[in-house]
C-alpha cells in the first residue's frame, strides 16, 4: 500500500486511548452502572441526568448503548423502564451487545441511592474532561510531528481542543428574569459612574453619542469605494483610542505597509501636510518643532502592526489571541477583509471564502469579548448606481451576504463629490458616516469633513489650521512639550 494511502487509514482508526497510552484511562464503571440503574427505576433522576449527560460521559460501549437507546426513548416521549428499554435496544440491533436483558435486570439493582445522583453526575463529567484533555493532548503531539502542519494552525487547534474539552461539558444553568435583571441593574449603576461612552471610544462625540462606543464582542464591518478614506479612518480609530484614552489597540494591515501606516499617523497627529511627511516638500525649521512636540504622545501609545500581507484567517485568530492576553488589546482593526486568506479547502470558491472568513472574525470578536473593526470594499454598483443620493447600501458589500448577516454594525463612508453627486467646490470636504446596520441602536447619517492633506477626519465645526494661526516658530518653540504636565497639547486644539 502506498504511504499516502497507509496515512489516510490510520486517520480512519477510532483513536484507543487505553492501546495509546498504554494504561487505562480515567472512568468510573461502577458509577455509570449506578446513574443507568437509577435511570431505570426512579423517572424523578431522567430528566437531571439526560441535561446533564450525553452518551460520551460514558467509558464502557455496552453503558453508552443503553443510555442513547434511553435518550431516544426520552425524545420520542416513551417511558423509561426495564420493558421500554430493551425493546429499543432490540431494535436497534444492540441487545445482545450490551449482555441482554439480564445485564438491564442487574443495572437495576445496582442502582445506589437515587438521592445520590447529582454527585455521580459531577464523577461522571470529571472523568469525561480528563478523558477528553488526553485526547486533545495526543491529537495535538501527533499534529505537532507532521511536519506540513502550519504552525500557526498548529496553536490555533490546540488551544480550541483544550477549551473546548471543558467547555463541552459545562452546561449553563437557565437563568431566572429577576436574576438577570438584577445584573443588568448592576451594571446600569456602574455606568452611571463612568463618564463618557461604555466601549472603546471612537473619539469622535457625534458617532459615540450613537454607538456608546465600540461594544464588546462586535463585528463592526466599515465599508466605502477604494479611495474615499476607509483607511484613514480606521486609523484615526485606532489613535483616538490608543493616545486619547490609552487603550491598547491592534493594526492587521494587510495592504500597506506598517511604515506607510506611520507615516500617515504622523500626518495625522503634526497636521503638517502629506507631501512634506513623504519628502516631496522640504520642512521648515519650525516645522520640525512642531513635528516632534506632536508625535510624543503618539510614540508612547500602545498602538501595535503587524503587516503580514495575505494573512490567513487562522494566524490572524492565533496572533489576536495573543495580543489580547500579553498586551490587553481591546480593539482589533482588519484592513481589509478582502485581501485575508481563509480555509484552505475553500480557496477558488470566493463567496464561501469570504464568507468563512466574516464568520471567523465574529466568532473571534466574540470569543475574544472585544469589538473587532474590518474594512469592506464596495462592489461597483455603489457608484454605476443612478438616481437617489448615491450612497451605498448594504446589497453593495462585496462578494458575500454574509458579511452583512455576521456584523453587528455596518458603517459606510459617503463622499458625494466622490461619486458625482456634488459640484459645489465648498462640499469637496464634505463627508458622511452611513450607519446602514445597527443591531443594538439606530441607524442614520452622520456628517463629517476629510482633510484629504492630513488624512484625518474631522467633525464639522472643528479646524485643522491651527500652527497656521499660531504663528511662526517662536510661538510653536516657546511651548512646553505635550509630554509636560499642563504643557502644549495639539489635540486641545481639536477635539476629535
Amino acid at each position: 500500500m502506498p504511504e499516502p494511502s497507509r496515512k489516510k487509514a490510520r486517520a480512519a482508526e477510532p483513536m484507543n486511548l487505553e492501546a495509546l497510552m498504554g494504561n487505562k484511562p480515567p472512568q468510573a464503571l461502577d458509577v455509570e452502572e449506578a446513574v443507568l440503574g437509577a435511570m431505570l427505576v426512579e423517572p424523578a433522576t431522567i430528566d437531571e441526568s439526560m441535561e446533564e449527560l450525553s452518551a460520551s460521559c460514558f467509558y464502557d460501549p455496552r453503558h453508552r448503548m443503553i443510555f442513547e437507546a434511553m435518550s431516544e426513548l426520552v425524545n420520542e416521549h416513551v417511558s423509561i423502564d426495564l420493558v421500554t428499554v430493551s425493546e429499543k435496544l432490540r431494535s436497534k440491533g444492540n441487545l445482545e451487545a450490551v449482555g441482554g436483558p439480564v445485564v438491564l435486570a442487574g443495572l437495576s439493582q445496582n442502582i445506589g441511592a437515587a438521592a445520590h445522583i447529582e454527585y455521580y453526575i459531577k464523577i461522571l463529567k470529571q472523568k469525561t474532561i480528563q478523558r477528553d484533555l488526553i485526547t486533545a493532548s495526543y491529537e495535538i503531539l501527533k499534529q505537532a510531528f507532521d511536519e506540513s502542519t502550519n504552525v500557526d494552525e498548529l496553536i490555533d487547534n490546540a488551544q480550541t481542543k483544550v477549551f473546548a474539552a471543558f467547555q463541552n461539558n459545562v452546561k449553563r444553568d437557565v437563568q431566572d428574569i429577576g436574576s438577570v435583571i438584577n445584573a443588568v441593574l448592576d451594571n446600569l449603576q456602574e455606568l452611571q459612574s463612568v463618564t463618557g461612552p461604555s466601549g472603546v471610544p471612537s473619539g469622535y462625540p457625534s458617532l459615540d453619542r450613537i454607538t456608546q462606543g465600540w461594544q464588546k464582542s462586535d463585528l463592526i464591518i466599515l465599508a466605502a469605494r477604494p479611495s474615499v478614506g476607509k483607511t484613514a479612518f480606521a486609523l484615526n480609530i485606532a489613535r483616538n483610542a490608543a493616545v486619547q484614552a490609552n487603550m491598547p489597540v491592534a493594526v492587521f494591515s494587510l495592504e500597506m505597509s506598517a511604515e506607510q501606516l506611520a507615516k500617515r499617523l504622523v500626518t495625522t497627529e503634526s497636521g503638517l501636510s502629506g507631501e512634506k511627511i513623504k519628502g516631496g516638500l522640504k520642512m521648515e525649521p519650525y516645522e520640525w518643532v512642531q513635528l516632534e512636540n506632536t508625535i510624543r504622545q503618539l510614540t508612547k501609545a500602545p498602538l501595535y502592526i503587524d503587516d503580514t500581507p495575505g494573512i490567513p484567517i487562522m494566524e490572524f485568530r492565533t496572533k489576536a489571541k495573543r495580543l489580547v492576553k500579553q498586551k490587553g488589546v481591546r480593539l482589533i482593526v482588519v484592513d481589509y477583509l478582502q485581501l485575508m486568506q481563509g480555509p484552505v479547502e475553500l480557496r477558488g470558491l470566493r463567496e464561501q471564502e469570504v464568507a468563512a472568513i466574516s464568520r471567523t472574525l465574529k466568532a473571534t470578536a466574540k470569543e475574544l469579548s472585544i469589538p473587532i473593526i474590518a474594512l469592506s470594499q464596495l462592489s461597483r454598483n455603489a457608484v454605476q448606481r443612478t438616481g437617489g443620493t448615491g450612497k451605498p447600501q448594504l446589497s453593495d458589500l462585496r462578494e458575500s451576504g454574509s458579511i452583512e448577516q455576521d456584523a453587528d454594525m455596518v458603517i459606510f463612508i459617503h463622499r458625494p463629490d466622490f461619486v458625482g453627486m456634488s459640484d459645489n467646490p465648498e462640499d469637496k470636504e464634505k463627508a458622511y458616516l452611513v450607519i446602514a446596520k445597527h443591531r443594538n441602536g439606530e441607524v442614520c447619517d452622520i456628517e463629517m469633513r476629510y482633510k484629504a492633506g492630513q488624512v484625518k477626519f474631522v467633525e464639522p465645526d472643528q479646524s485643522l489650521d491651527v500652527y497656521a494661526q499660531r504663528g511662526p516658530v517662536a510661538s510653536v518653540a516657546n511651548e512646553p512639550s505635550a509630554s509636560q504636565e499642563g504643557g502644549y497639547d495639539f489635540d486641545s486644539q481639536e477635539q476629535f
